[in-house]
């Protein structure tokens, strides 16, 4: 028979042998199939321990194998992006015999990472390939998490076809799952080479430019001002495509603002991180997470993208802009743990009623840290206890900043809107109180956090295509409809699916 036990603990140290063992006594019968089906971590006792759900026969299981039905006549499909959406959408598109033509403006990720770690030495910025743009999309280069609080059935695919790529195991079972930048970028290049040998084409530096559209429907794009046709196009264009929302709108298409957050990284010692959320017991458990909320100011303030053992880096997309984000590899053995911390923006703070007013939002709070950081992409830093007291900082306490670009002393005020900076000095202390040391006068604020999603919604319909533009399909993060990889990816197998539908 095939069993599902769910809250099986085990203590720290003991072994996962332990909980064969429990489901041979519950089949008594030897377990043939084995599989953790979750597994997380409770701290919220005296004794921690980890909790597992398991799934187990005394039969061997074959897992189903996934037919799809093929199109017959396979269009032309373009997919503007190679970010989750843009890969996801891809190998979805091929389930289905349709062979995508792959756009991507940066480089493939091995390019692309050598380009990253160049501007974060101290190099040439290069605005095609960075760290919002390039194979892998933004994501590539935050740790790849892979929590979300979404409920669609496709998380699980996302999941599987991850592992099917080469991700670490225990992404299958982890509650919050990371895969880490240093894997995702061989994922990323499996999936490449996957789409690639089934037919299916990549082309890099090749930016979707235009697009032409013939009695409501799509004629051809353009690609490096080169015209050609197609008959279907994907939009998975990541959420700092500034100038293709401008060429979206230019065209026709129904753009909408859209809300989303800013502020800072803060940076704690992850030493001290640990011992706040596990006491001692810390050195025996993985780097410590953590995630909070306050309501204290006049907006909500939360964290996000909480990195354990990571760095903060430049994550420019424009000349003369400071944006920062954070990052950490799947080992997570860095000195310092960072974390976004922002605040909620409304359309009223935006200035405008215009479609992009998000975009022109966004874009003032990071020429305002460029220049509070001194120029050359150095970032404005300020420490915790001076940025609560109203005073400059002038030297570091214990925290030292991971951003590799340099910092610039300079108050937070300088390049934040007024109800941010308030929201975030009402809610620092009072998530002191909610975890101990978050509000240490010696942890650093990097700005300006201003990426966490995008500023735009491109408006489709119920057939996931673009309002009144057919066979155009805004797809993913940047065109509003996801936020993170995982929900990324799910939206680009919505896409895939729905796409192939009209030719099925």
């Amino acid at each position: 028979m095939k069993l599902v036990l769910h809250d099986l603990s085990l203590s720290l140290g003991e072994s996962e042998e332990r909980l064969k063992e429990l489901c041979e006594k519950r089949l008594r019968a030897p377990a043939k199939y084995f599989r953790i089906l979750k597994k997380s971590l409770d701290a919220r006792g005296k004794a921690i321990k980890w909790v597992y759900s398991v799934e187990c026969s005394d039969r061997a299981e074959q897992p189903p194998v996934r037919t799809f039905e093929k199109v017959s006549r396979p269009p032309r499909v373009v997919v503007a992006g190679s970010g989750p959406a843009g890969l996801f959408c891809a190998l979805r598109l091929l389930d289905h015999g349709i062979k995508p033509i792959v756009l991507e403006r940066g480089r493939p990720v091995e390019e692309r990472a050598e380009a990253v770690a160049r501007f974060k030495g101290g190099g040439v910025f290069d605005p095609s390939c960075n760290v919002q743009f390039g194979e892998g999309g933004a994501g590539t280069f935050s740790d790849g998490k892979l929590f979300t609080q979404t409920n669609s059935p496709l998380n699980r695919e996302v999941i599987e076809t991850f592992l099917r790529f080469g991700a670490p195991e225990e992404i299958g079972y982890l509650g919050k799952p990371h895969i880490g930048s240093d894997n995702l970028m061989k994922i990323v290049a499996a999936m490449r080479k996957r789409v690639i040998e089934e037919g299916g084409e990549f082309r890099f530096s090749a930016r979707l430019d235009d697009i032409r559209m013939r009695d409501g429907r799509l004629a051809e794009v353009s690609v490096n001002g080169t015209r050609e046709a197609a008959d279907e196009l994907v939009l998975a264009v990541g959420h700092s495509a500034r100038d293709t929302f401008e060429m979206l709108l230019s065209r026709g298409f129904r753009l909408e603002q859209k809300e989303f957050a800013v502020g800072v990284r803060v940076e704690h010692l992850q030493e001290h991180i640990g011992r706040a959320q596990y006491g001692e017991r810390f050195r025996s458990l993985p780097p410590a997470e953590y995630k909070l909320v306050s309501h204290a100011g006049e907006r909500a303030v939360f964290t996000f993208c909480m990195c354990p053992g990571g760095v903060v880096i430049p994550s420019a997309s424009e000349e003369e802009g400071v944006v920062v984000n954070g990052m950490s590899n799947f080992a997570r053995d860095g000195v310092n743990a960072n974390s976004a911390l922002v605040a909620q923006v409304r359309r009223e703070d935006f200035g405008s009623e215009h479609p992009l007013a998000g975009v022109e939002f966004q874009r003032r709070m990071e020429r305002a840290a460029y220049l509070a950081g001194g120029g050359g992409f150095r970032a404005p830093v300020q420490l915790v206890g001076d940025f609560l007291a109203g005073r400059e900082s002038s030297a570091f306490g214990e925290v030292i900043p991971t951003y590799s670009r340099g910092t610039l002393f300079a108050p937070v005020g300088g390049y934040l809107p007024p109800v941010v900076e308030a929201s975030l000095r009402a809610a620092i202390p009072d998530m002191g109180r909610k975890m101990k040391g978050f509000d240490s006068p010696d942890a650093v604020l990097t700005g300006v956090e201003s990426r966490t999603s995008s500023p735009v919604r491109v408006v489709r319909g119920e057939d996931l295509q673009a309002a009144g533009m057919g066979g155009v399909y805004p797809c993913g993060e940047g065109c509003g409809y996801a936020g993170g990889i995982t929900s990324a990816a799910a939206d680009g197998i919505r896409v895939a699916e729905a796409l192939a539908r009209k030719y099925l």
